[in-house]
């Protein structure tokens, strides 16, 4: 079996997993930089997916299964920048893909995907299928790569009917080492939200992820199919203010253009992805179904998005901020003037 993305905490923790199952001979872990956390007995190849020499490093590994992790909305380290991180995304992915097309052996490919290729709409269904088309489909950011990731997949699946090719749609993943821009949102301090918008969001717990992954990397149990696409959420869905009333977090209802305005001063500050795709998520939600989860993947999540989200916040503790700071903090935010008005926002009860 060949992983790339093992630098980061879910791909380290999904190699280390993987490698007690008695029915998986070896693992060959892959990423551009090498990892600060440990592999277990993996045999770890330091190599650039965005290179053609990541098809050497397939065929010396021989694997006959590739798990695809290295897409992501998190950079790694400090000095990854975001046209770094869509070229690992995209173009990475198409190289690898390449790899697996020349590749005998390969028989079996998992690819990590978002659910963030519905995008964010106001007349989107109350809940997508793995089928439903998005009314808008994501203009930049993490979303747009994702979706052509899918659309690069999708192409190597016909090209390459003879393996097994599974795209698992995650919703947002949080837990206690959860590394995604909506867990460091959820880190502010105080939480700018949009006026007038209380959006439903769904979560995945990072244990329940690096559990279907490894039921997905294997054969199929019997009267289940480890192919197609899947969505992977926990039951039920949390609306933003109870997610900040949970965190106990103060949040600050802005209008549009000034919570445009405070993402690109988190962004600044280097607190926050704040993408345009991210606003629209904290605009209008997003939930999705997960019968094939159940039904044809054979997969039932541990934890729903209420645990998971409580979990998340036990991790977090308490605010950056002492209460008394925080409130002072949210009342000098209140009266600042939107950016070219002239006057201050409307504020709506927390």
């Amino acid at each position: 079996m060949l992983v790339t993305g093992v630098a980061r905490p879910l791909g380290g923790r999904f190699v280390r997993r993987i490698q007690r199952d008695p029915d998986v001979e070896r693992v060959v872990a892959v990423d551009a930089v090498r990892p600060a956390h440990p592999l277990g007995d993996a045999d770890f190849v330091q190599a650039d997916i965005r290179q053609p020499t990541v098809a050497r490093v397939l065929a010396e590994a021989g694997a006959d299964t590739v798990v695809h992790l290295d897409v992501t909305g998190t950079p790694l380290g400090s000095g990854s920048s975001r046209t770094a991180l869509k070229e690992t995304n995209v173009i990475g992915t198409m190289q690898l893909l390449g790899a697996c097309q020349k590749s005998p052996r390969v028989e079996r490919l998992v690819v990590k995907s978002s659910t963030n290729v519905y995008g964010s709409a106001p007349r989107d269904p109350a809940v997508f299928t793995e089928t439903t088309p998005p009314k808008s489909l994501p203009s930049g950011g993490f979303a747009k790569d994702a979706v052509e990731v899918e659309g690069y997949v999708r192409g190597f699946a016909r090209r390459r009917p003879d393996v097994a090719v599974c795209v698992l749609r995650f919703a947002n993943i949080l837990g206690p080492a959860a590394d995604s821009p909506l867990a460091a949102y959820f880190s502010l301090p105080v939480l700018p939200t949009v006026f007038g918008y209380d959006p439903r969001l769904q979560f995945v717990h990072e244990d329940d992820v690096v559990e279907v992954l490894r039921l997905a990397a294997h054969e199929p149990r019997r009267g289940t199919l480890n192919s197609g696409t899947f969505n992977i959420a926990g039951d039920g869905v949390l609306l933003l203010s109870q997610c900040s009333r949970r965190l106990g977090r103060p949040t600050v209802p802005l209008l549009l253009p000034a919570v445009t305005w405070a993402g690109s001063l988190v962004r600044t500050l280097g607190m926050s992805d704040f993408s345009p795709e991210q606003i629209r998520l904290l605009t209008h939600g997003r939930a999705v179904a997960t019968d094939q989860m159940r039904e044809t993947l054979g997969f039932t999540p541990k934890y729903t998005t209420a645990e998971t989200f409580t979990d998340f916040v036990r991790s977090r503790g308490p605010g950056l901020l002492p209460p008394e700071v925080l409130a002072r903090t949210v009342d000098r935010i209140a009266v600042l003037p939107l950016p070219g008005s002239g006057h201050p926002p409307k504020q709506s009860a927390n």
